[in-house]
């Protein structure tokens, strides 16, 4: 027996090349109201979400996220949006804490609460544009340059871009293209306890051509190390870890 929803969800793959064609209106309403009811902690919607429609905007966030083009040209971009700032602003409204002292303030757990509210509304807003015949692609890159992207936003105190999605719809080659291996269940799903992986697990792990038959970047002698030159030890990843460290101290 078939499951509409579970197929979507094992076909579904990154798309960045997309066809010259807006999406309409209604569409963009059933993808955000989708949105809108993805699972929340204490249904207290701790995120916000920014359409860029303003070209000026889509070429600034192409060069800043890393120089990736397609996102100048990606029809519709929804910036995801960490947010505290509205319940701050609403519990200094209410006169909140002032019988008790001061208002207390957000802290590290309450971020991570909201970055945690934020995925799961941009992940349901994929899945939703995925059946709606939209393709996809997540860019974390939004979480680096964060005063520029603060400005750029006209983001305030409590308010994070914890993702940026670019949709559209599709090329034909965009459609046709394989999608990209995934890990055995084994190396990922565990009972009752997290269980750290041996060499003998990574080499089976990586056996896959799409890891065995990759090209290396120059001083890398496996993939591991190309993974590691090219992702963790990246420039982008250190402007990373910078930028949420510096919003991390504001938070605070």
């Amino acid at each position: 027996m078939t499951n509409p929803t579970l197929d979507l969800i094992m076909a579904r793959k990154s798309v960045r090349i997309f066809e010259d064609r807006p999406v309409d209106d209604e569409t963009k309403d059933e993808v955000l109201a989708a949105a809108l009811r993805a699972p929340t902690a204490g249904n207290m919607m701790l995120y916000s979400v920014i359409e860029v429609e303003d070209q000026a905007m889509k070429d600034s966030l192409a060069k800043s996220c890393d120089d990736q083009p397609f996102i100048a040209r990606a029809p519709w971009v929804l910036v995801f949006v960490a947010d505290y700032q509205r319940w701050m602003d609403y519990f200094e409204a209410s006169g909140a804490g002032r019988s008790g002292g001061a208002l207390a303030r957000p802290r590290e757990g309450d971020f991570l609460l909201a970055l945690d509210d934020a995925l799961i509304a941009a992940q349901t807003a994929v899945i939703a544009a995925e059946s709606l015949g939209l393709g996809s692609c997540y860019i974390g890159d939004v979480m680096e340059r964060f005063e520029e992207h603060r400005e750029l936003l006209g983001l305030p105190r409590y308010a994070f871009p914890a993702a940026m999605l670019c949709l559209g719809y599709p090329t034909q080659q965009q459609r046709e293209r394989p999608r990209p291996p995934r890990f055995d269940r084994r190396h990922i799903v565990f009972k009752n306890r997290y269980e750290r992986r041996r060499p003998e697990d990574f080499a089976e792990m990586f056996a896959d051509p799409h890891y065995a038959g990759a090209t290396l970047l120059p001083g890398a002698a496996n993939f591991g190390q190309h993974m590691y030159l090219r992702k963790f030890a990246a420039a982008f990843s250190e402007e990373m870890r910078r930028s949420v460290r510096r919003m991390l101290e504001e938070w605070k």
